[in-house]
């Protein structure tokens, strides 16, 4: 029997065992095949001695023999790796790991006693981490799996790699990878430094015969939680003075995370119009030129004057570019009714 088809008895069995009676289209949705591969399998775990009955009728099904438990449920290596994935399936299966994670799962399940299997169970239905942000496609992978094995076999990776200001070749030593807010990381030692790099921008990768040593007591964790404290203490350059009006207040948290919220926190009080200036912390102006913009029309830079004036000439240069032959602000042709060619998406609030 191959390797393949005995993984799918042993998940068959430990369905049955931890769901109780299933329907041979159950088992081939949960399985991935066909309803016919299904009989075939409960016929081969019949003849080898594994009590699966068949219940007649519109409620019937298949289901092992009341009180008969499998000891099958020893984890492979790969269902063990996998296992730190258990929360996140679309990690998993970019990884690799998907089909090990889900045996791994099911053999968890069938070591349990049944009242904490079925708490498992009910968890599992009912919370679900889904990491990505909304409206934002995943990013493609094609050599996660590549910067997986040289981290796992400590091998070396050589890399051709697109940064913002060109492409790169490299020869890389991967310590590990993180997922951040739906983003693969591969954190490496190149020369004397040990740096991170987005998997998504891997154009080609290589995976070399030579064997690297770790550093000692290297804990990605405590490196990643650190690079991403000074990354932070580093990203803001300035300090831009706003006034916003009411829609602008609450716009800022959504826009800018924690800081806009701290800023907002730290308001002054409402002006006559109901506008409240706020100081937000800025990065490069080139940078914040372009936050500014987010906001429109619902935020003022007062400050400081660089920021204002590069502001106040990226406006002009859209109202030159958007406005009409006579100088004043128009729309385009078939778009003469304001918001007649658009609807208005929300982030999700109750429902998806």
């Amino acid at each position: 029997m191959d390797r393949m088809r005995a993984d799918r008895l042993l998940s068959l069995l430990l369905l049955l065992q931890n769901r109780g009676r299933m329907t041979a289209p159950e088992l081939a949705a949960e399985l991935e095949v066909s309803v016919r591969t299904v009989y075939r399998d409960v016929e081969a775990l019949s003849a080898s001695g594994v009590p699966v009955y068949a219940d007649r009728g519109p409620a019937g099904g298949f289901r092992l023999l009341d009180g008969y438990r499998t000891r099958l449920t020893g984890l492979t290596g790969d269902e063990a790796d996998s296992l730190f994935l258990a929360g996140m399936p679309g990690p998993a299966a970019e990884l690799g790991l998907a089909a090990g994670l889900t045996t791994a799962q099911l053999k968890l399940r069938a070591a349990l006693p049944a009242e904490l299997g079925e708490r498992s169970r009910r968890i599992q239905e009912r919370f679900h981490l889904d990491a990505p942000g909304w409206f934002r496609d995943a990013e493609p992978v094609p050599h996660l799996a590549a910067a997986a094995e040289a981290v796992w076999e400590r091998r070396v990776l050589r890399v051709h790699y697109r940064r913002w200001r060109g492409e790169v070749r490299r020869e890389l030593c991967p310590l590990g990878l993180v997922l951040k807010g739906g983003i693969w990381y591969l954190v490496a030692r190149v020369e004397d430094s040990v740096r991170s790099y987005r998997v998504s921008r891997i154009l080609d990768a290589e995976l070399l015969a030579e064997v690297f040593e770790r550093p000692a007591g290297f804990d990605l964790a405590a490196h990643w939680e650190e690079s991403s404290r000074r990354l932070e203490s580093a990203r803001f350059q300035g300090e831009a003075e706003l006034l916003l009006s009411e829609r602008g207040v609450k716009l800022l948290p959504m826009q800018f995370g924690a800081v806009g919220e701290e800023a907002v926190a730290a308001a002054g009080p409402p002006d006559d119009r109901g506008r409240r200036r706020v100081v937000l912390p800025v990065e490069s102006l080139p940078v914040a030129v372009h936050d500014m913009l987010r906001l429109g029309t619902d935020a003022e830079v007062l400050g400081p004057p660089e920021l204002r004036s590069a502001v106040a000439r990226a406006v002009a240069e859209l109202a030159r570019r958007y406005g009409a032959p006579n100088g004043t602000p128009g729309a385009p042709p078939g778009h003469d009714t304001p918001g007649g060619a658009w609807r208005t998406v929300h982030e999700p609030r109750d429902t998806p």
